[in-house]
Formats: structure tokens, sequence, C-alpha cells
């Protein structure tokens, strides 16, 4: 769902908006250039999972604004750690979808959070390969702009029976190592549709009012920390799959709100 708003309202966070905006406008124009790039270099890292050149160039271009810009704030990021000690935090996924990237798959993006003593107050995504991105500041609901046309203001769903609902679970082998694959599947049983879509496209999607709920395990605080506030704001409900309020308990619950409560206690 949608409305016809085009202006976000002032808040108290607009200017962090828009130096957000453009660092997520400097980390698409290396992203975009590195993508299905014949020399794009990959390793391994020690958790098993991969990091490209444009992964450490989109962060370390992103590290070199908010240096020049922000010198004050701390700073969390996906491939370098963190630097700083402030109630100010930006928190960075350079690539979010690394493994789509590497394949040449054009769902994947950069996130953009900052936190004011640990609660999120702007967050942006960012899908160059598809030409949207979608950013969110609290109290100033959560928006997107597809092919840099004008702003569109974001609601989720009024679906409120889960049998009407459609549910995005990430992958079967996240939810199978966590302890949580039979209660997954009871879950797509009750369900209208169930797709694995995968990384931040479904929580826009969530945001979007196009599904119902995303889950998944296994997720740092850059991989949800602007989409928390995206889906929030938005109208919808963000927690840890067990219920708890947050973006740091290594699992992730984003809804329409609605149905919230009932998917956290079928999960359970």
């Amino acid at each position: 769902m949608t409305d016809t708003s085009t202006t976000p309202p002032a808040t108290d966070y607009d200017a962090d908006l828009s130096l957000a905006l453009r660092l997520a406008d400097a980390a698409d124009a290396i992203s975009a250039s590195r993508f299905r790039a014949n020399d794009l270099h990959i390793e391994t890292k020690p958790d098993r999972t991969h990091v490209t050149d444009a992964d450490r160039a989109v962060e370390q271009a992103v590290r070199d604004i908010l240096a020049a810009e922000r010198p004050d704030d701390a700073v969390l990021g996906e491939e370098f750690g963190e630097a700083g000690d402030s109630s100010r935090r930006w928190i960075i996924d350079p690539i979010d979808g690394t493994h789509n990237f590497e394949r040449g798959v054009p769902l994947w993006g950069t996130l953009i959070a900052l936190a004011v003593d640990s609660e999120v107050v702007v967050g942006v995504a960012s899908m160059p390969a598809i030409r949207q991105r979608w950013w969110a500041i609290k109290d100033g609901g959560a928006w997107t702009t597809a092919d840099g046309g004008t702003a569109r203001r974001l609601h989720v769903s009024g679906i409120a029976d889960l049998a009407d609902a459609s549910i995005s679970f990430q992958s079967i082998e996240q939810w199978d190592e966590a302890g949580y694959l039979q209660r997954l599947i009871d879950l797509t049983r009750s369900v209208w549709r169930d797709r694995g879509y995968g990384d931040l496209w479904p929580y826009t999607l969530v945001a979007e009012g196009l599904l119902e709920a995303v889950g998944e395990f296994g997720v740092k605080q850059y991989d949800v920390a602007p989409l928390s506030l995206l889906v929030t704001e938005a109208g919808g409900r963000f927690s840890a799959v067990t219920g708890e309020s947050g973006y740091w308990h290594g699992s992730s619950l984003a809804t329409n709100g609605l149905l919230h409560d009932e998917i956290v206690a079928r999960l359970r």
C-alpha cells in the first residue's frame, strides 16, 4: 500500500538522512561499477562467508566520508569492524547479498543506518542493480524511489488473517541449523504463499505491503538495523524470531504488525 504523500515531514534527523542518502550514492557508484565485472576479486573469510573487492571498497568510501563529515561519530561495518566511541553510531553493510553480487544476481544492496543510544533513527537500503532505494527516518515515515522518480510513502499491508499472508523465510538451511525447520514448515502450511526471497529485499517488500512477514537467523546488526526502522516506520513490527525487541539478538522477524504475535507464537 502507498499513499499520495511525496514530501517527508521535518524531523530532528533530516541532516543525517541527507548524509545517509549521499553515502548510498557513493556506495552505489562503486558497487554498480563492479557488478558482473570479469576481474571481481573474491575471498573467503574465517566465518566461511565471501567478501569481494567491491565490499571493501564500498565500506572504505563510506567510512572516509563519515570521517570527514561526522568525525565524532562511531562506525560499525561488516568488513572493518567498529571504530570510535559515541552515542551516535553509523552501521554499514557495504553489500548485503554478496553471494548474489558475485554470481551476477541483481538482488543485493547497501545498508546504512544511524543509531543514537542504540535506537535506529535513520535507515537507508539501496539496490542499484534494480534501480530502487528505500529509506526511513524516526517519526518521518518510510519512503522509496524507483529509477530516481518521485518519492512515495510506504505502508505495510492490512492483511490480518494468516491464511491470506505471503511470507519469506530466507533459506531452509538457516532455519534447519537454528532448530526451527519443522516450525517453519508448519507455519508455511498455514499461509497462502511462501518464498525464500533472501537478504534485504523481502524486508523492503514487507514495508511496501507486498509481503506480510520475513524471518531469518544468523543476522548481525549491520544486516538488519536500517531494515528494522524501514518496517516499523511503514507501520509494521520488528523483533527477534522469539519476540524480543531490538535488532541485535541474532535473528529477525519483520511483519505487517497485525500478524506478528501469532507468528511469534507459532514459531515458539
